[in-house]
């Protein structure tokens, strides 16, 4: 039995930014990377395409972060249930409580029954000041959904 060794099997691990058209444009940062298949999602507040941040109070700010977080996903050729990990930033624990059963059905709306890892973490302040959220993760697209900036 032979073996072709000249294929390359190797896959294009090279960091590339994913920046989709419908989000604000980045400066100094991506809102996303791109390495092999795995998608780092950068952090995301609850801008709009205006460079605001929503008002209407958590639920609404959650709505539009992660929003943007899928987004982004989208851009590569993800979907929701390519997510293995979420990390929420949040400057007040209390009332992302208070309002988990609004936010959970976002979350369904948008996501569907899809729960990867998580983590909540509080903290005391965000980038923009009027910000309550942040959200950023990870996700594996598998090679025949997979879309490379620039391609």
């Amino acid at each position: 039995m032979t073996t072709d060794l000249t294929h390359d099997v190797t896959p294009d691990l090279t960091p590339v930014a994913v920046n989709p058209a419908e989000l604000a444009a980045p400066s100094g940062y991506s809102h996303g990377t791109l390495s092999g298949n795995t998608l780092h999602l950068g952090g995301q507040t609850a801008l709009d395409a205006n460079m605001q941040i929503v008002p209407g109070g958590i639920v609404e700010q959650f709505r539009q972060a992660f929003g943007n977080v899928l987004t982004t996903l989208r851009a590569a050729g993800g979907v929701p249930e390519d997510l293995v990990s979420i990390t929420i930033y949040l400057t007040d624990i209390p009332d992302y409580q208070a309002h988990g059963r609004e936010i959970g059905a976002v979350w369904r709306e948008l996501a569907g029954p899809v729960y990867p890892a998580m983590a909540g973490i509080g903290t005391t302040g965000l980038w923009q000041p009027e910000a309550l959220i942040e959200i950023v993760g990870v996700a594996v697209i598998p090679d025949e959904r997979l879309v490379r900036p620039g391609n």
